[in-house]
């Protein structure tokens, strides 16, 4: 190969290499920090794509620790799931590193119902229980698996999924997201929690106004 084609070809791979790392780099959840850290100050009323950072010299370890995910709590509505978060709010170190974590206890039968979370990639590390887990992809292909106490399954970002306990006993997760604020976007309660029209949704679902009112009358009772 001539001097010419080689220096063609590492034109060419540099090239490559180039736009590999801005795809990767448009692709990842929070954007990389531009220094060691920046704990949220949660006192300030003001958020750029995130929070400003408090003082270096008022950090703490406690900033880094959270303990709020140890304890099981039980389940009480509807869904028989209840969920515990570790996100920018209770763990302020963690702003701008891009991660954060949930947990959630299931009743026999408990459902996290068909959701997404916009910003983030989900990885689940069952506690105990045995759930079925599944997730959608745009084709409208569902991808489902059991898993069981020590598994791990991956949600990929922004596709519906859901899990649900299918056991007789109690279930447990922890869930983590490559994101500080992942946001979840729960279809059924989003849909008919909103102000959508009636007539919207009953032509969007192929269903009645008065289906619409009695869905809306289950997911949200009046007190």
């Amino acid at each position: 190969m001539s001097i010419k084609s080689i220096l063609k070809a590492i034109e060419i791979l540099y090239i490559c290499l180039i736009v590999f790392a801005a795809i990767s780099g448009s692709a990842l959840a929070d954007p990389d920090p531009l220094q060691d850290l920046c704990v949220a100050d949660l006192t300030l009323g003001v958020k750029v794509n995130g929070y400003p950072c408090k003082d270096p010299a008022n950090v703490t370890g406690a900033d880094f620790y959270y303990e709020g995910l140890a304890n099981a709590i039980v389940p009480n509505n509807t869904f028989g799931v209840a969920m515990l978060i570790a996100f920018i709010k209770q763990v302020p170190g963690i702003n701008t590193l891009g991660l954060s974590l949930a947990r959630a206890d299931f009743a026999p039968g408990g459902l996290v119902p068909p959701h997404t979370h916009p910003r983030a990639t989900e990885i689940i590390f069952l506690l105990e229980g045995a759930l079925n887990v599944s997730f959608i992809t745009t084709s409208n292909v569902v991808i489902s698996q059991t898993v069981q106490k020590g598994g791990v399954f991956v949600f990929p970002k922004g596709l519906v999924h859901f899990l649900k306990n299918i056991s007789d006993k109690p279930a447990a997760i922890i869930a983590a997201f490559d994101s500080q604020l992942p946001g979840t976007y729960v279809w059924s309660l989003s849909l008919f929690g909103a102000k959508i029209p009636e007539d919207v949704l009953a032509d969007t679902f192929q269903i009645t106004t008065d289906e619409v009112q009695n869905i809306r009358s289950k997911l949200f009772p009046t007190p």
